[in-house]
């Protein structure tokens, strides 16, 4: 079985080179479901030399003041013995170092690069691994030393910024707190002390590290503390003798540096009892272990993560479509595909499936009888009016019985006024379709990733909606005209009776223009107009539906298919140029989904492998 260690070691940094990573997020990650250790301490407080002990090399920047100013991750990887040591940044790929000098000065360039050469910090991370058959698998993320004053050069707010950054990594309950404090100084003032005890109260998740021991005054020693009598954690505190500073500048071998601390504890009264459990390498296996028993328990949480972010992935990718076939052939059925999905979701509009289509049957069976209501005759059969027709109709000879030609002229007039409802009818279902050409363009998912191909369709559908407003406004507006042109027979065959029942015959001829003979001819006309009225209610809608509605389930893109075959290869492709944010984020889903797959299936195989 590949060690646990090494396995989350690839995870992390597959995460880290597609940017899936949170170290100063709030949002769940596969990578901070990973538990790694982090280093904390102060400042001075030997946490460098902690951490190149256990590495066995030197290889981080030092000096006074903030030397750490940016989280460096750090990835150790066993390899066989008589290999050759080398280490690897993330930010320089396939470049390897062998000199570590020039890793502590990459490590310097990098932060410089980052932050410029003040003394700011970032809480962008540096990631480097190192190979070497003298480590252990391991990973640690070395963080700025806690300070509690700023000096020049440096923001009021660098000891609350080092703080947060601190906070943001040890609060995650998958991290590790390797918590370093000189022997050499009060514990009950330690910082790392203090902040993992905030964060981690019970000490389940924090090591204790005390490093400086050989440095402590005469007469004193770290014994209660190294025996958990002092502070007491859940594991047992370790200690460490760091290499001197005079060690440093001669450049004392590392493994030399390792045999003298085993003899120091080993040849100390006072540590004697405790030396098998003291030193940097028995720190490093004692982390390794440790981390490996951590990662193992984490194993079923690691894999609901996993299998939750597939299917969002999945589903995400789905949503922003496929790539398209290079050859022109491809590319034109993927634009047929695409236009038949708009115009499936198009008809389902219309159909009641999708919402929206419900607004036409409202126009015919509201707007319009209201529109038809509303029309005032007052004008047409006023009075004057009929007076004045009937009276011009007669010529020079009066009417002998029915005033016919003042009536068909009346009756016209009167008619005439419905073509206002009926064209504003036609109208509000050309909006209205148009409406639901906009919705059915913005839920057609394909048509999001080609911005040129939605306009197209777009206006292709505006613009045979267009031409099917007008056919329907020419075919509803005869209606009226027909109505107009022709008038119900058996209606007016009725009216010679009725008007001689109302009539006097003994009366003068010029007595039939009185008032009451007038209002009798608009009450007549009125009835008539009515009735046709109710006749074109039943009938505009059928015009409309039948022309544009109907018509535009039929034959909507009918016009665009016919162009799209004659389009050469080169408009082709234009129709289908994706959003380049779109290509850019469909190919870091597609990169993430590859890596959570793959570790999906390293993590299955561990899992089943226990």
């Amino acid at each position: 079985m590949e060690n646990l260690i090494s396995l989350v070691n690839k995870i992390q940094r597959a995460c880290t080179a597609l940017g899936d990573h949170g170290e100063a997020s709030a949002l769940p990650t596969l990578w901070d479901s990973l538990p790694a250790i982090a280093v904390v301490g102060g400042q001075s407080s030997g946490k460098s030399s902690v951490l190149e002990s256990v590495v066995g090399k030197d290889f981080l920047p030092r000096g006074s003041g903030i030397v750490t100013r940016r989280p460096l991750v750090l990835q150790l990887h066993k390899i066989d013995e008589g290999s050759r040591e080398y280490a690897e940044f993330l930010h320089l790929p396939r470049k390897r170092f062998t000199d570590f000098v020039a890793v502590r000065k990459e490590i310097s360039d990098e932060t410089d690069r980052e932050t410029g050469r003040s003394k700011q910090i970032s809480t962008v991370p540096i990631h480097l691994s190192i190979y070497s058959p003298n480590v252990v698998n391991l990973t640690l993320v070395d963080l700025p030393g806690l300070t509690k004053v700023a000096v020049d050069g440096q923001s009021d707010s660098i000891v609350q910024d080092i703080e947060n950054m601190v906070r943001s990594y040890i609060e995650k309950p998958n991290c590790i707190i390797l918590a370093i404090s000189p022997a050499n100084q009060d514990l009950a003032t330690s910082d790392a002390i203090k902040i993992s005890r905030e964060v981690d109260p019970t000490g389940e998740r924090t090591i204790g590290v005390l490093t400086k021991i050989d440095l402590m005054d005469k007469g004193t020693d770290a014994v209660e503390i190294l025996e958990g009598r002092a502070f007491k954690l859940k594991f047992p505190w370790i200690g460490v003798v760091n290499r001197s500073q005079q060690d440093i500048n001669k450049n004392v071998d590392m493994i030399a540096a390792r045999r003298r601390e085993r003899e120091y504890f080993a040849s100390t009264p006072e540590y004697r009892h405790l030396a098998h459990r003291m030193g940097s390498e028995h720190l490093a296996k004692m982390l390794s272990k440790h981390l490996e028993t951590v990662i193992k328990s984490k194993i079923p949480g690691i894999q609901s993560l996993i299998s939750k972010t597939i299917a969002e992935l999945e589903s995400e990718l789905t949503r922003l479509g496929k790539p398209v076939a290079a050859d022109a052939g491809g590319k034109l059925y993927a634009i047929m595909e695409i236009c038949r999905t708009f115009d499936q979701i198009f008809k389902e509009h219309l159909d009641g499936i999708r919402p929206g289509g419900d607004k036409i049957y409202n126009v015919f069976d509201n707007q319009l009888p209201a529109a038809l209501k509303r029309l005032q005759f007052d004008r047409q059969l006023s009075m004057e009016n009929i007076r004045k027709l009937i009276t011009e109709a007669d010529g020079y000879q009066p009417h002998l019985i029915a005033p016919e030609q003042g009536y068909r002229r009346l009756i016209e007039s009167s008619l005439t006024t419905i073509r206002g409802p009926a064209d504003a009818a036609v109208d509000a279902i050309h909006s209205l379709l148009k409406d639901l050409v906009r919705k059915a363009v913005s839920e057609t998912l394909e048509l999001k990733q080609y911005p040129g191909l939605r306009v197209e369709v777009s206006a292709a559908a505006i613009e045979s909606l267009e031409r099917m407003r007008e056919e329907s406004r020419k075919s509803t507006l005869l209606l009226v005209d027909m109505e107009c042109g022709y008038l119900t027979v058996d209606f007016f065959r009725k009216l010679p009776q009725e008007v001689d029942k109302g009539g006097n015959p003994t009366h003068s001829i010029f007595d039939r223009y009185n008032d009451s003979y007038l209002r009798r001819i608009g009450t007549t006309i009125l009835s008539y107009v009515n009735m046709v009225c109710a006749t074109l209610r039943h009938a505009i809608p059928k015009s409309i539906v039948y022309c544009q509605v109907r018509e535009a389930k039929r034959s909507l893109l009918d016009h665009f298919f016919t162009d799209l075959g004659k389009m050469d290869p080169k408009r082709l492709s234009a129709l289908l140029n994706e959003d380049p944010e779109v290509m850019e984020r469909r190919s870091a889903l597609a990169k993430r989904l590859e890596l959570y797959r793959s570790a999906q299936d390293e993590i299955d195989a561990v899992a089943w492998s226990k």
